[in-house]
Formats: C-alpha cells, sequence, structure tokens
C-alpha cells in the first residue's frame, strides 16, 4: 500500500508541476556562466581517466548559451557544465545518452527534452529533471521532490519494473558512475549477448522496445524478446502511459 501511495504521490506532482506557472525568476546568461570556477575542467578529468568508453559530441555555441539559459542551471556545476560545453555525452558507444545542448547525433538538449514532460515554459520549477537515457528504454532524472525527500538524487526509471528507482547518487556521482562504474553488472538482464554490435551506429534519438514487454513475465529473458528501434520521444510517452496503468490497474485490485 505504501509503494502504490508513492507512485501516486510521483504521478500527482508531475501533473502538478506541468499545469503549475514559472516560479522561478528567470537568471541572465552572464549570471549563469560562471568564469572563475566551472566545473567543465574537473569532468575533462574524469573523462581523461574513465574505465568506460566515453565520447564527447561537438556542440554549438549559440544552442549551448541556449539551453543554459532555458534550463536555468550555472557552469559552476557539473550538470550546467555539460550542457555548456557538449552536446551531449555517449556512454559505450551511445549505450547511455547523457543530454547536454544537442548534436546530430543526439539532437535533443536538457531544456527542450524536459518542455511538455516535466515543464510546461521555461524557468517553471520542475518536480523531476530528465537528464540522460539508455538504448534499452531507461531514463535517469534528478528527484526535484516528486520521488521523495532524497532532492538532487539520480533516479532510474527501469525499462523491466517501469519504477522509478534512486540510484542513490547525485549528477556528479553519476556522471563518475557513467565514466568508471560496472555498466554490465547494472544492465545485467537488460542487455543481449551481441548489444554492442547494434550500438555504433544507433541514432541518440531512438531506443529499443522490447516484446514481450520486460516488466512482463515473458519478457524476464531479454535474449527471447524480439527487439524494435522506436523514437525516444515515443518510448518514453508510452512508458509513463504504462506506468499509470499499471499503478491505476494494481491500485483498483487492493480495493
Amino acid at each position: 500500500m505504501k509503494s502504490t501511495f508513492k507512485s501516486l504521490s510521483v504521478l500527482l506532482i508531475t501533473f502538478l508541476s506541468l499545469n503549475a506557472s514559472a516560479q522561478n525568476k528567470m537568471q541572465s546568461l552572464d549570471e549563469l556562466v560562471n568564469k572563475t570556477d566551472p566545473a567543465w575542467p574537473l569532468v575533462l578529468e574524469w573523462i581523461d581517466s574513465a574505465k568506460n568508453k566515453v565520447e564527447v559530441l561537438i556542440y554549438d555555441p549559440a544552442a549551448a548559451r541556449t539551453t543554459l539559459y532555458n534550463t536555468q542551471v550555472s557552469t559552476y556545476s557539473t550538470l550546467g557544465a555539460v550542457i555548456y560545453n557538449s552536446g551531449g555525452i555517449m556512454i559505450d558507444g551511445g549505450w547511455i545518452r547523457i543530454l547536454g545542448c544537442g548534436n546530430p547525433r543526439l539532437t535533443r538538449t536538457v531544456s527542450e527534452w524536459n518542455k511538455g514532460k516535466t515543464i510546461m515554459e521555461f524557468g517553471d520549477l520542475p518536480a523531476y529533471l530528465l537528464v540522460a537515457d539508455d538504448a534499452a528504454g531507461g531514463f535517469f532524472a534528478i528527484n526535484y521532490g516528486a520521488f521523495g525527500e532524497d532532492t538532487k538524487a539520480v533516479y532510474y526509471l527501469a525499462p523491466n519494473s517501469l519504477k522509478w528507482e534512486s540510484m542513490g547518487l547525485g549528477y556528479t556521482e553519476f556522471l563518475q558512475f557513467c565514466f568508471n562504474g560496472d555498466l554490465a553488472q547494472f544492465y545485467k538482464g537488460l542487455r543481449w549477448s551481441t548489444w554492442d554490435k547494434f550500438i555504433a551506429y544507433l541514432d541518440g534519438n531512438k531506443s529499443y522496445s522490447f516484446r514481450p514487454y520486460l516488466w512482463t513475465e515473458g519478457g524476464v529473458d531479454v535474449e527471447t524478446c524480439t527487439r524494435k528501434l522506436v523514437t525516444t520521444e515515443e518510448l518514453f510517452k508510452f512508458n509513463i502511459n504504462k506506468q499509470k496503468e499499471l499503478y491505476i490497474s494494481g491500485n483498483a485490485e487492493k480495493q
């Protein structure tokens, strides 16, 4: 019952955030660009020593400025640094896509990707902020109150459960996990044996949809599931809608 209540609360908070007007006074670009202690040099150090395959996508400076302003984060933070200095970051050949300010291979920016999902207008205070996703249909988001009291913790919407699960990491630690973590262990049960042969040329705006669905009994073994590429936009909307259906159905059965 507690889990069901929490899940319904998440959906309610998300609904309210999408119907709320902007609550933040928009800071100027000059206020957001930290010239004395930006985080990007530190991020580059982590990338240089990374154990996993990391690719920083080239970016357009104008897009970087627009995305940073629309997202309203400072380059003093690692999130702002990634937005302002990269078109995105590809991990493990593009299995994980960390969003930045956009690139032909990953056109989704942090600000535009969240608009219509976690916010209605730029400057709104989101209940959570989508910052990355993966080829298996999983999504990473920073918690700003939607998922619990662990504000700024990164949560993962797992495609084999359709539940937001806390990683117990902030965004900075999430980056370090992507660079050096045991991704094979993290994605155990979500990667099929030949996954790496399909990722190298994968459009960063597409993800795999599986049949049977991975959250069903028939989808327990990913090796026996069929795969189909769909837009990440389509898959996110489907997963969120299916999540609502499952929670409503589960709650009705308990009554």
